[in-house]
């Protein structure tokens, strides 16, 4: 057993390696003991993930910072891996918003977390830069003032919000390295062209999300050429098994058959992975 200063030692020095590494993204302690199973080096939260098991729709708010945070407690009790969460838009509007949900995170025994710079106003989706650069500056603010290295990410979420910009991606992450961000991260980026260029335009680890539909099927080592670190499926886990389970229960309803059995893995095999 490690303590939580000495997962986030482990957790910084991945991020230094030459090669990425993987961040396994569970959403419940079932998925997370399953990821460890597998060797898995590090794990972090999904926002979607954690919706879709509370039945709720993603990107609405409609997960508290208590929810999320008892959610990724699960999780941390579930493996002995470091784990950092999707700390969302920081469950506020204010830097004090964002600082405070970095504290917290902490204390839950979080080596890691990332905000975003969306709104959660569909008119309005993006912060102004002013505001996104001021609420990076004090989450790292509280980030840095912990007793152990905090692994603070800063998201820039214009792809995933109708603004593919690459300038303006590339002219926030900048400037949420300089205010004190660990790790730069601008998910819907999927080009190799475009994840060249933010890689080579900060000097932070860079973190890239794979695994969404119609994106290039990048290997890990190809990613690793175009300069990226850290590579995360986000909610990919999780729409896989709900995806497994909508056809399980569809082709009983509708064909009265049972052949998803077939590639179901055995209770045997499953219960090998839990404690």
């Amino acid at each position: 057993m490690f303590s939580q200063s000495e997962k986030a030692a482990i957790f910084q020095t991945l991020h230094q390696r030459k090669q990425p590494f993987v961040v396994g993204n569970p959403w419940d302690a079932g998925s997370a003991r399953i990821l460890t199973s597998l060797r898995y080096e590090a794990l972090s939260t999904t926002s979607a993930g954690l919706a879709f098991t509370l039945g709720r729709k993603d990107g609405t708010a409609s997960v508290t910072r208590a929810e999320a945070l008892a959610n990724a407690k699960s999780i941390l009790d579930a493996t002995t891996l470091p784990v950092a969460a999707d700390l969302e838009n920081g469950y506020g509007h204010a830097p004090e918003d964002a600082a405070e949900t970095i504290r917290q995170a902490a204390a839950a025994g979080l080596v890691g977390g990332s905000i975003e710079d969306a709104t959660g106003n569909e008119a309005d989706p993006i912060y102004d830069f002013a505001h996104a650069v001021e609420r990076v500056a004090a989450a790292a603010e509280a980030a840095h003032a912990l007793p152990f290295p905090f692994m603070f990410v800063a998201r820039c979420e214009n792809f995933l919000h109708g603004r593919p910009d690459l300038d303006d991606t590339i002219r926030r992450l900048q400037a949420y390295e300089k205010a004190g961000a660990e790790v730069l991260y601008a998910p819907g980026i999927t080009q190799p062209e475009d994840i060249r260029a933010v890689c080579s335009s900060v000097s932070k680890p860079v973190n890239v999300l794979v695994g969404m539909k119609s994106a290039p099927h990048l290997t890990v080592e190809q990613l690793g050429e175009l300069g990226v670190r850290r590579i995360s499926i986000g909610s990919g886990f999780s729409r896989a098994a709900l995806t497994a389970f909508f056809h399980a229960a569809r082709e009983v309803i509708d064909d009265g058959t049972f052949t998803f059995a077939d590639d179901s893995l055995y209770i045997s095999d499953l219960t090998a992975m839990f404690k």
